[in-house]
C-alpha cells in the first residue's frame, strides 16, 4: 500500500471520530484531509489557532484571498457563520477546554499516553500550538501512518521531546486504532489490509487484545490496489 493509500484510510477513520456540533481543530498535514470524509449530516466547526471557527476547504487559485490563511499559512475558506478573532481569543477557546476534538500527527506516542510531535534533536524546531491544543482539546486523536521509513512511532517511552504527557485519547493509523487507557493500549480495530501479527511486529508498545477486537469498516472499493 502507498503513501497515499495510508493517509486516505487514517483521514476516513479519524472522520468517524467527530460528532454533530464538535469543534474540532486540525494539525497540519495528514490531519488536513479529514474534512474530506464526514460523514453526512455531521455539521462540525472546524478551528484554526491563528483564529478562525468554521474553516472552509482550500479555494480554487482565482479565489484565493491572502487575509484568508490556516495556521500553517496555506489559503482556506470561510463557511457558513465563521468567526474570525485575534490569536489571543482563540488560545483562550484553546485552553478554556472549548475544543472537543484536536487531531494531529505524531513523532511517537508510548504506552502511557505520552506525544511526542514537536522535535527531533539536532533538527529544525517545528513548534506551533500543539502543547495548547493537546492539554486544551477534550479529545486528542493521534492520525499517523504506523512507521516511519521501517521505525516504530508506537513506543513503550518516547525518547524524543514531550509535547505533553499522558493527554492522548486514540492512536489511529492505516493498520489499527488503538485507545489509551489507564491500563495501557487496547487495541479497539484491525484495518483489513492488516492482522494482529503484522500490528504487533511493527509496534513497540505492549498492546491489550480485547475479546471484542473489530475489523476496521472503509466503504467498498476504497482501496483500489492493496498490494
Amino acid at each position: 500500500m502507498d503513501k497515499k493509500q495510508m493517509r486516505k484510510i487514517i483521514a476516513y477513520r479519524a472522520a468517524r471520530e467527530i460528532n454533530n456540533g464538535d469543534i474540532v481543530n486540525l494539525g497540519i498535514g495528514l490531519p488536513t484531509c479529514v474534512p474530506n470524509y464526514i460523514p453526512e449530516g455531521i455539521t462540525t466547526y472546524i478551528h484554526s489557532e491563528n483564529g478562525l471557527v468554521g474553516m472552509g476547504g482550500e479555494p480554487e487559485d482565482h479565489l484565493r484571498d491572502p487575509k484568508m490563511r490556516d495556521a500553517g499559512n496555506g489559503y482556506v475558506t470561510a463557511d457558513m457563520g465563521a468567526a474570525t478573532f485575534d490569536t489571543a481569543m482563540s488560545f483562550g477557546i484553546i485552553r478554556g477546554g472549548h475544543l472537543d476534538i484536536t487531531i494531529l500527527g505524531a513523532l511517537q506516542v508510548d504506552e502511557e499516553g505520552n506525544l511526542a510531535n514537536w522535535m527531533i534533536p539536532g533538527k529544525k524546531v517545528g513548534m506551533g500550538g500543539a502543547m495548547d491544543l493537546v492539554v486544551g482539546a477534550k479529545k486528542v486523536i493521534i492520525a499517523m501512518e504506523h512507521t516511519s521509513k521501517g521505525k516504530v512511532k508506537i513506543v513503550k517511552s518516547c525518547t524524543l521531546p514531550l509535547t505533553a504527557r499522558g493527554r492522548v485519547s486514540m492512536i489511529i493509523t492505516e493498520k489499527a486504532v488503538i485507545e489509551v487507557t489507564s491500563n495501557g493500549l487496547v487495541l479497539k480495530e484491525v484495518s483489513p489490509y492488516s492482522s494482529v501479527e503484522d500490528i504487533r511486529a511493527t509496534t513497540e508498545a505492549e498492546l491489550i487484545i480485547p475479546l471484542d477486537l473489530k475489523t476496521m469498516e472503509l466503504p467498498e472499493g476504497f482501496i483500489e490496489n492493496k498490494s
